[in-house]
């Protein structure tokens, strides 16, 4: 229907146009001064990390951490070496081999020493028996021991033997906490289960490290306890495992019964598999040591020997004596009470401790 106005009304006013509010001025603020780059991380050879600086640098400490070490052995038997040398290129050849044999080289391995350095004509005297020390470090291969898989998609398995009181547990623990170090994970087997006090110490150093223990009750079957590790270290991915076993020398015909049957159990497991076996050495009873040494050889085969508290002795000749008359090479020797002073064997950096 059409609208209509009423005759004499008033038109309806319009409505009033909105108008947009007046824009209201408000000063900025300052900007924030620029911040400087994050400076670069300041390591010991500079900016330009690699890992063959990291690792140079390594060996520099090890090197270093060796010759304090072998202060008592440099200041007794090196030094007495280096008296008996004398100068202008003379030498008390007697003097030398009787330093030799009481510095722990033994009598045999001293008197070859003496005869070979004595007809060098290349070499003074001094340089002569420096360099048949060397020949007999140096001749099993260069390179520090690495632990390789037991067999594929397993970790390295490595046995550790020797006489009690010769820091067999305590070098366990540093070695694990070596390991550990250098990213590989480690699983502790306490399989030497005749002193419920080796199981705690194994234990508290296992904390220590932030590594893996696998233990059973004191007198179990060292077997059993090895067997349960090394399955949860393959369940585990671990690159390592190491068993602390037979510390006590009561017979061969024991020790290698003992040692057999966990042999035997781990070929079952893992059939084939290469597991390596270190004596651990006081290096401060000499000769008595190596005999102990050959001993645990003859009945099980030894891989490797730790030499421990090389620092508490001034003589350290028994290091030449044990890879001559053993026959199995030094891997690592302990030169303080602290995880980081076990160090793997340097045999050149072990000769020049001695006599520079």
């Amino acid at each position: 229907m059409p609208f209509f106005r009423r005759p004499g009304s008033a038109p309806k006013p319009e409505p009033a146009p909105v108008l947009a509010p007046e824009p209201v001025l408000v000063e900025a603020e300052p900007a924030p001064p620029a911040q400087p780059e994050p400076a670069q991380p300041a390591y010991a050879w500079g900016v330009d990390w690699s890992a063959e600086k990291a690792d140079a640098a390594r060996r520099e400490r090890e090197r270093e951490q060796l010759e304090a070490g072998l202060e008592k052995s440099r200041t007794g038997f090196g030094a007495r070496l280096r008296t008996a040398f004398g100068r202008g290129g003379t030498a008390d050849w007697d003097e030398i081999e009787e330093i030799l044999i009481t510095g722990d080289v033994g009598a045999a391995l001293s008197i070859d020493i003496v005869e070979k350095a004595r007809k060098r004509r290349d070499l003074e005297p001094e340089a002569a028996v420096r360099a048949e020390l060397e020949a007999i470090v140096s001749g099993r291969g260069a390179g520090p021991w690495l632990p390789q898989p037991a067999a594929p998609g397993a970790p390295a398995i490595l046995l550790v033997v020797g006489v009690n009181g010769t820091g067999k547990t305590t070098t366990i623990g540093k070695l694990a906490a070596r390991e550990k170090a250098e990213g590989r994970r480690v699983i502790l087997a306490a399989a030497d289960t005749f002193r419920a006090a080796a199981i705690e110490q194994l234990r508290i150093w296992a904390d220590r490290a932030g590594t893996e223990l696998v233990a059973h009750k004191q007198d179990a079957d060292p077997a059993a306890v090895v067997f349960d590790a090394l399955d949860a270290a393959i369940a585990r991915g671990a690159d390592l495992l190491i068993a602390d076993t037979a510390g006590r020398l009561h017979t061969k015909a024991n020790l290698m019964d003992e040692l057999s049957k966990i042999r035997r159990m781990i070929d079952k497991r893992l059939p084939g598999a290469i597991v390596e076996t270190f004596f651990v050495l006081d290096a401060t009873t000499g000769q008595n040591g190596l005999a102990q040494a050959k001993a645990f050889h003859a009945a099980v085969g030894l891989t490797g020997v730790v030499l421990t508290k090389l620092d508490s002795t001034a003589k350290g000749g028994i290091v030449f004596a044990i890879e001559r008359d053993l026959g199995v090479p030094v891997r690592f020797v302990g030169v303080g009470e602290r995880a980081e002073d076990l160090l793997p064997f340097d045999p050149q950096a072990f000769v020049a401790a001695l006599f520079d």
